[in-house]
């Protein structure tokens, strides 16, 4: 009887941090990578091109000319092809569906490449005791961020050219949230707490203006303020140009007005860093600090790059994914400083 009642035993619990933590960070860089192809589909305009959200069926391609045709004509049904590109051709039109289709492939690629696993560690029972709950979490902002995209697509299909940039500031939010709460959490795997005093007192705040900054450059990419002014460091020949603040949703409907806030953060929270930097490497943050001073630095080159060059789509992508890159920056500090990993 015994022989026949051992197969029936529960598996024994067998934790794997560390695979845990490795498969959470694939998964960051996934929407890191999802970060720059969203960056490239706003660029170049590529975003509204789909007007439908068919979450199976829009999993593959048009196929046939006849499905391309009837894609096309849809297209055409919405404002951004009535005010802005009308004439445009079906080749035309292809290239920026391919970005658009791009970016949703990789979205739906992501879901897969974290449901899948965390299903399989669940059954295994090779998710460690206390992290059940923080990576459902997780799920549910990755369920989220897909009906926050359509939402955000559907603001741009009738009335406009582009999509509201509120909502753009939301799915962008969303999207580094979960990059940022699959790397604390794979760093908590990795490096175990402890009780070392350490800097912590910055952290916070700096993480808050860095948000904030986020924020409105998402308004700025919503709304093309990128392009109200191509000089640097005076903005139309003066430090404080006029006619700014006119109303208060100026703050983030005015593309100038958008636009001069968001130059002026990047001063703030360059510094800021630079500071946090300077007092996490006097601490002993060792790597961690230089990385984030220069991210930093490099986000702040990129930004006046763009800004000088008119916005191309090079030094845009680069200036969004660079910001990516800060925050995972940001993240390891912040880890860091509040106990996590070594001395």
């Amino acid at each position: 009887m015994a022989s026949l009642a051992a197969p029936l035993a529960p598996p024994a619990v067998i934790a794997r941090p560390r695979a845990v933590a490795l498969w959470l960070l694939g998964v960051a860089a996934l929407v890191f990578v999802m970060v720059v192809v969203g960056g490239i589909t706003r660029l170049t305009e590529s975003g509204l091109s789909i007007t439908r959200w068919d979450v199976v069926s829009g999993t593959l391609p048009p196929l046939s000319d006849a499905e391309w045709a009837q894609q096309f004509a849809l297209y055409q049904q919405s404002s951004q092809y009535q005010l802005m590109n009308r004439g445009m051709s079906l080749a035309e039109f292809k290239g920026i569906f391919f970005w658009e289709y791009f970016h949703r492939l990789l979205g739906r690629l992501v879901g897969l490449a974290y449901a899948l696993p965390l299903a399989w560690f669940w059954l295994r029972r090779a998710i460690p005791a206390g992290y059940h709950g923080r990576l459902l979490a997780l799920l549910a902002l990755g369920a989220l961020q897909g009906a926050i995209g359509w939402w955000m697509v559907a603001s741009g299909l009738v009335g406009r050219t582009e999509v509201a940039p509120e909502r753009l500031a939301v799915h962008l939010s969303n999207a580094l949230i979960i990059m940022a709460g699959c790397i604390w959490t794979a760093l908590d795997l990795l490096q175990p707490r402890g009780s070392t005093r350490r800097p912590r007192a910055w952290v916070w705040p700096f993480a808050a203006l860095l948000a904030v900054q986020v924020v409105w450059g998402a308004f700025t990419a919503g709304l093309r303020a990128g392009h109200a002014s191509n000089t640097w460091p005076l903005m139309y020949g003066t430090l404080v140009p006029e006619g700014l603040f006119t109303a208060l949703a100026d703050v983030v409907h005015a593309p100038a007005t958008v636009h001069f806030l968001h130059r002026s953060l990047a001063y703030a929270v360059a510094a800021a860093a630079l500071l946090l930097a300077w007092r996490l490497w006097r601490a002993g943050a060792g790597p961690r600090a230089l990385a984030l001073g220069a991210a930093v630095s490099a986000q702040f080159a990129l930004g006046v790059a763009t800004v000088l060059g008119g916005v191309p789509i090079a030094l845009g992508v680069m200036h969004q994914g660079c910001a990516a890159v800060l925050i995972a920056a940001v993240v390891w500090n912040a880890h860091w400083a509040t106990g996590g990993g070594s001395k």
